[in-house]
């Protein structure tokens, strides 16, 4: 089996000959982070590329991430392909034990690395046509990037559950959260500083959230954040989610003075009956959160322009909402398999002129 090196090294060379582009095949042991630069596609043909026990370290990066340059914006990465073809797999293998709790403490890194792709400061990129399993926290992770398609992608995260002997078991229970052995493992993350984005044509399984977006201002924001950019996330269409999600299928959340507007969410589809996975999941669409995540909620010009329609749930409720939000459009929420509650409504919403209205 070969090595991250080895695909380092052909991307190398594409960038020396002018080709700027590297078809991958086979299997791989991940032990060090793929830098993509600028201007580059990477084809993923029928691989599996599987990261290395004990690695604390991302599948991939853009090539300026995490650096000074590239906290900046003349340190922007630009137009970066990953095209899967056929069977591309990425797989975060055997568990490293790093999560939320334990980042950055007692010598740990910060809790990113556990991302299967990092991609911050990005104008201009495409992920398609790629599987991720086992990702040992959010599968694909995008922070301050814009211009960009992510579709035609499949996931699997490790559905196991620690039983009262240490053993591990497959299916999660909505009654034992605790248990869960990888907690946290979303699909895709839009994070502050995201804009004009498509998402399309997600499918399986997650242990927390399918698709998320989440402006905030935490630990991680700061580490990632690019001077003088617009932290706000908008121009975001989200359409055809069909997927189980031991949380929720999309999740919108904004809080701590980011803006979230402009978003587009058209046809989610709760997967979840009769999945192996997990018994049934708790919302198709949530929007808010009463929960305090950063310095303050959003105030209703901050969460503002949000149309969900055609979502399909068998949770708790199909759409939750909570927070402030303006102008939100609801259209064609149906429950199905014992779920009642089409919108569950903690929210206070606001017409586009600044008035109090109710669903």
């Amino acid at each position: 089996m070969q090595n991250g090196r080895t695909i380092r090294t052909m991307i190398d060379v594409a960038v020396a000959d002018g080709t700027r582009q590297a078809v991958v095949t086979g299997d791989y042991l991940i032990d060090e982070t793929i830098l993509l630069p600028s201007d580059f596609t990477l084809i993923l043909d029928n691989c599996h590329l599987t990261m290395a026990p004990g690695t604390f370290c991302n599948m991939f990066r853009n090539e300026h991430s995490g650096t000074d340059t590239g906290r900046t914006p003349a340190g922007t990465d630009r137009n970066i392909r990953i095209l899967g073809r056929g069977r591309a797999i990425l797989d975060g293998g055997e568990y490293n034990g790093l999560s939320e709790r334990t980042s950055g403490k007692d010598g740990n890194p910060h809790i990113s690395v556990n991302n299967l792709l990092l991609f911050t400061n990005v104008d201009g990129f495409t992920v398609e046509g790629i599987h991720c399993r086992n990702q040992r926290w959010w599968a694909l992770n995008f922070i301050y990037c814009c211009h960009g398609r992510l579709s035609n992608i499949d996931f699997c995260s490790d559905d196991t559950r620690v039983l009262p002997d240490g053993s591990r078991a497959h299916g999660l229970r909505r009654d034992g959260y605790g248990d869960v052995y990888i907690k946290n493992s979303d699909g895709i993350d839009l994070r502050s500083g995201c804009h004009d984005i498509l998402i399309e044509n997600i499918t399986g399984f997650t242990e927390d959230d399918t698709v998320a977006l989440t402006g905030l201002n935490g630990k991680m924001e700061q580490l990632y954040a690019v001077e003088g950019l617009d932290s706000s996330i908008h121009n975001v269409i989200i359409r055809n989610v069909q997927s189980s999600a031991f949380c929720t299928n999309v999740r919108l959340l904004n809080q701590s003075g980011i803006r979230l507007y402009n978003i587009l969410i058209d046809g989610v589809m709760d997967t979840s009956a009769g999945s192996p996975h997990l018994d049934r999941g708790i919302y198709a669409v949530r929007i808010g959160d009463n929960h305090l995540y950063g310095d303050r909620h959003s105030t209703p010009e901050e969460t503002k322009n949000i149309t969900v329609r055609n979502v399909y749930g068998r949770g708790s409720s199909v759409v939750q909402l909570a927070g402030s939000i303006t102008n939100l459009v609801l259209d064609n929420i149906c429950t199905f398999d014992a779920c009642t509650v089409a919108v569950g409504n903690q929210a206070k919403l606001y017409s586009t002129a600044g008035e109090e209205i109710s669903l």
